[in-house]
């Protein structure tokens, strides 16, 4: 019976020692078409530390406030590719001259398979010390596209935002759903961390 259980408990252990792989780990700046599944984007250089913090900006008559976070980890599933990166991710609240809020995503945890209001880094240039980001747009996408910080000096980054476009119709957007696009479609606004 003893020599069952000894038995038993090597072989957890030996399957344990061989099948369990360190999960692989490689630069930010790694294309993940070219790693192994389940491979670690990891923010190895701290290129996105120097972009968190609370950020505001006056447009058109609505203040913005970008909170910029750090997420470690993230999952992303891109169907035949699946892998883990450190992203930004930004919230935001977008309030009109009178203080009213027009749109506020401070509390939502997004998830990577999340698109609505969703923005999270891609990529970044540290060349030009310019970041890439993607925005999955609002109610029925409208608005998706890309967002591009430049960081200027320790508390100032410039904002672009490039939307893309869509079609909608009735069987994509439902009448009565508000498509307004609350972030400001612009080049070289300046915010200024709080």
């Amino acid at each position: 019976m003893n020599k069952i259980i000894i038995k038993s408990a090597f072989t957890f252990v030996f399957f344990c020692i061989f099948s369990c792989k360190a999960q692989q780990e490689f630069p930010l700046k790694t294309d993940y078409t070219q790693i192994p599944n389940n491979s670690y984007l990891k923010d190895i250089n701290n290129e996105l530390d120097t972009y968190v913090g609370n950020y505001t900006a006056n447009f058109q008559d609505k203040k913005i406030t970008l909170f910029i976070a750090k997420q470690n980890h993230m999952f992303f599933d891109r169907g035949k590719y699946k892998y883990y990166k450190d992203v930004l991710s930004v919230r935001y609240i977008i309030k009109n001259s009178l203080g009213i809020t027009l749109q506020d995503t401070q509390n939502d945890t997004f998830q990577s398979n999340q698109i609505k209001n969703t923005i999270y880094s891609r990529w970044v240039e540290s060349d030009d010390n310019k970041i890439l980001l993607y925005y999955g747009g609002t109610n029925c996408r409208v608005g998706w596209g890309d967002i591009y910080l430049k960081k200027i000096n320790s508390t100032k980054i410039s904002w672009e935002y490039r939307p893309n476009d869509i079609i909608l119709d009735s069987n994509k957007c439902p009448e009565g759903i508000d498509i307004n696009i609350y972030l400001p479609e612009t080049k070289d606004l300046i915010f200024t961390k709080q």
